[in-house]
């Protein structure tokens, strides 16, 4: 069984993220970019599964800039086999919108017919969720999203799921999508000898035109900022001070 995982890159996580003076968008000059964590738990994901013989061959694929090379050579360090950058765009400000992203993951998963498709549950950057529920949709495909536990048995997949209420568990028939999230793994770092075979391992560049897909964008930003700088906080003596000042606020 194939196993694609989709890969975006993103401002590293550890980066304080500032906004442009003219509020256009998110300063990205001279800013460390890495692979959305999310993603990374799938990439670990895929690795365990074919660590089990589950899983016969990993494939990564990127949507963005040519950059995002990088991003795809650290999954296969990771011990991904091979990967695709979709070059969507020349400009790093550019984020292609989750439905562009899930039509052009449709035709890669038509093009290579996985059984299973591990998505992170969103991106760090936008926040949207959206893009897995969308190949679920546009596929046909079952989907077990906010995945923190998955068992392939056969040709069904168990997923737990982390739900308001807490954990729910299901069966979805393959081939299938999940959206894993944070309690599923901890990603392993790619080692010095692994960094350089992915060096050597195939990385196939298409366009949005080879799979028939429009990108252009539905949505335009309007205006960005940054949060509201938080309140300092007081000291009360007493219980009943801090319902009387609860009151007033």
């Amino acid at each position: 069984m194939k196993i694609l995982v989709p890969v975006k890159r993103v401002i590293d996580y550890n980066v304080k993220v500032r906004v442009k003076s003219d509020g256009s968008g998110v300063d990205l000059a001279n800013v460390k970019m890495s692979m959305n964590p999310f993603d990374e738990i799938a990439v670990e994901e895929a690795i365990r599964l074919k660590e089990k013989g589950i899983a016969t061959e990993i494939i990564v694929v990127s949507i963005g800039v040519k950059q995002a090379q990088e991003t795809l050579r650290t999954a296969l360090a990771m011990g991904a086999d091979r990967a695709i950058l979709i070059e969507a765009t020349d400009n790093v400000q550019t984020d292609i919108e989750p439905l562009s992203v899930a039509k052009l993951l449709a035709g890669v998963v038509r093009e290579e017919g996985p059984g299973l498709v591990l998505c992170g549950k969103q991106a760090i950057d936008n926040d949207m969720n959206a893009t897995g529920q969308m190949l679920s949709a546009l596929l046909g495909w079952s989907q077990g999203t906010f995945v923190s536990e998955l068992a392939i048995e056969g040709d069904t997949a168990r997923v737990t799921r982390e739900v308001d209420g807490g954990l729910q568990t299901i069966a979805v028939k393959m081939p299938a999508i999940a959206t894993v999230d944070l309690r599923l793994n901890e990603p392993r770092y790619a080692s010095l000898p692994n960094i350089m075979k992915a060096k050597a391992k195939p990385l196939a560049t298409k366009v949005p035109a080879d799979y028939g897909v429009n990108i252009a964008p539905r949505l335009s930003v309007v205006k960005t900022s940054e949060p509201a700088s938080r309140k300092a906080g007081v000291r009360v003596s007493s219980v009943d001070e801090h319902v009387a000042k609860g009151s007033v606020a």
